[in-house]
């Protein structure tokens, strides 16, 4: 693609970021408020107020934030007034890592999440099927063998319950899932299919798969399930907007596919988006999504386009994840990557030369470490231009590695939940010293990188209140951690919503329109029903969502 059209795209994002925010002095007459939320403690995001008492709203843009009486005169006959007592409010959660249309399929799909032995794996799933017709794919699940010692799922736990249902349900990091005998069949897979690059497929001692794979090997089943209709789509992107606005999330940065664009652009045709969505497309699509951007530009305030997503490598609880050294717990095993070193780099450099938004999966030191390399090459063939390059995750990053983020701005975008899920047994895999730069929150910050947060929904809940709590105390699920798993690694409640605000609209190229509250910025805030930076930390997970509003308008309601 030639230069012109290079910085065609590139100042199409620049427009985006500037469009609609509007001047408070626009107009010397007061304008009106639609909406006024006063007597509040409200945490703006903006450093330069940080702390307001009321704030309004006209339309979809926000006219005022300040004294109750600096609102108060904007109150007309047509304005909602929202008084509060005790309550606090802060800039809608941007949630900056989700798999948004599966999330809203796993709703209603059977539910292994919590499933604590292998009895009641086999049991849900031999009781959801008989909830579905013959034929119908048992999916998703989101199953964790941790919470039963170790053991992998096998398909002869399930194969007598589910004889005409193919079962494919997934580990809860999406890395690895099980097919029942039915599925296999239906894939061609047996004891002669090769394994595959980049995947595993577990076996039995003799050669015959158990229904296990992991990562590219779970491909041969992927390619088979059928297709999802337009209108389960619909449903499940209905259903994904409403849960995350019930838990105060107000934009989303989704991880899919085309698929899923198709699904959201249905939506805003018929004005049905409630939730603000950055469609993210696969990195290997670089060149579609250059044409696409080049010929419709990078969308609009509900609905953006721009940025692509690739792997390094998969993840820690499945050893896929791609170590400098073995895992503890398994010393022959040092996991791998998912794509080839050659083809990354020209498929980041390729995206990088037209302008396009790179964000890429590396959980592993080593994986993490050769995106790094990456991402340094490619911006010093390319030039320089404003490219935020995102990590997605960054989970596990060798401690020389940590201040490479800031010197090349590269945005480290992590889910904080994962933090005190995987600290239950994290240690066991990768030992007690690579573990103090794991999730290694405070180390990032005190080094100037840009930390946004996210959740990675379905892995984990679209939940900021518990995303907050996990990074400011670290105390992991099991309460195992009450003073905190590496609290070397916490950090504040004020950093903690700024990686769900602020950071996390610059993450994509959004900052001059959401994420703060003032004057000329989108009307997206929640009010919470107390104050976060005024209770003991270990309550912050008891915090409920009063009210989600989304352009000026409410979108959830809390009892």
């Amino acid at each position: 693609m030639n230069i012109r059209n290079r910085n065609t795209i590139t100042s199409l994002f620049a427009i985006f970021a500037a469009c609609c925010a509007t001047s408070s002095t626009a107009s010397e007459a007061p304008e009106k408020a639609t909406l006024v939320v006063r007597n509040t403690r409200i945490w703006t995001g903006n450093n330069e107020q940080p702390w307001a008492q009321a704030i309004a709203s006209s339309g979809d843009k926000i006219i005022a934030v300040g004294s109750n009486a600096d609102v108060d005169i904007l109150i007309g006959d047509e304005t909602e007034v929202i008084s509060l007592t005790g309550n606090m409010l802060v800039p809608g959660f941007i949630d900056s890592h989700v798999h948004f249309i599966s999330g809203g399929a796993g709703l209603a799909a059977v539910q292994l999440r919590d499933a604590a032995t292998p009895e009641a794996f086999a049991a849900r799933i031999g009781e959801f099927v008989k909830t579905i017709q013959p034929g119908e794919w048992i999916m998703y699940g989101d199953w964790d063998h941790t919470l039963w010692g170790g053991d992998l799922p096998r398909r002869d736990w399930i194969d007598d319950l589910t004889p005409d249902n193919p079962v494919w349900v997934y580990r809860l990091d999406g890395h690895m899932a099980l097919a029942n005998s039915v599925a296999l069949e239906l894939a061609g897979i047996d004891a002669g299919t090769a394994d595959i690059d980049g995947g595993t497929i577990i076996r039995y001692g003799d050669g015959r798969p158990t229904g296990i794979l992991k990562d590219n090997a779970m491909m041969l089943v992927e390619s088979i399930v059928p297709e999802a209709s337009s209108e389960r789509l619909d449903r499940e992107a209905k259903a994904a907007m409403q849960y995350v606005a019930s838990n105060g999330v107000t934009s989303v940065h989704d991880m899919a596919g085309w698929q899923s664009l198709d699904t959201y652009r249905r939506a805003e045709s018929r004005n049905e988006l409630i939730t603000r969505i950055y469609s993210v497309v696969p990195l290997q699509d670089w060149q579609r999504l250059r044409d696409e951007v080049a010929k419709s530009g990078a969308g609009s305030q509900w609905l953006r386009i721009g940025g692509l997503k690739g792997f390094m490598d998969g993840s820690l609880g499945s050893h896929t994840a791609a170590m400098l050294e073995p895992f503890t717990d398994a010393p022959g095993d040092k996991g791998f990557l998912v794509n080839e070193i050659d083809d990354m780099r020209a498929w980041i450099t390729g995206a990088d030369t037209t302008g396009l938004q790179v964000m890429v999966h590396a959980i592993g030191d080593k994986a993490i470490r050769d995106l790094l390399d990456i991402y340094q090459q490619v911006a010093k063939t390319n030039g320089e231009r404003d490219r935020r390059f995102r990590m997605e995750h960054a989970q596990h990053i060798a401690p020389q590695d940590i201040g490479r983020f800031a010197t090349q701005n590269v945005i480290a975008s992590m889910q904080p939940y994962h933090a005190i899920d995987d600290g239950r047994w994290a240690e066991k895999v990768i030992g007690p010293e690579r573990a103090k730069t794991t999730y290694a929150f405070r180390s990032l910050l005190d080094a100037g990188a840009r930390v946004s947060f996210g959740s990675d929904w379905s892995v984990a809940p679209a939940t900021p209140v518990e995303g907050i709590y996990a990074a400011v105390t670290r105390r992991t699920l099991d309460d195992a951690n009450p003073d905190g798993w590496l609290p070397a690694q916490k950090i504040t409640v004020e950093q903690a919503m700024h990686a769900y605000t602020t950071q996390a609209a610059y993450a994509s190229y959004e900052e001059t329109i959401k994420g703060m509250l003032k004057p000329g910025m989108l009307a997206d805030f929640v009010i919470l029903d107390r104050d976060l930076t005024a209770i003991p930390p270990e309550t912050i997970r008891d915090t409920q969502i009063l009210r989600t509003i989304v352009g000026g308008k409410t979108v959830f309601q809390g009892n």
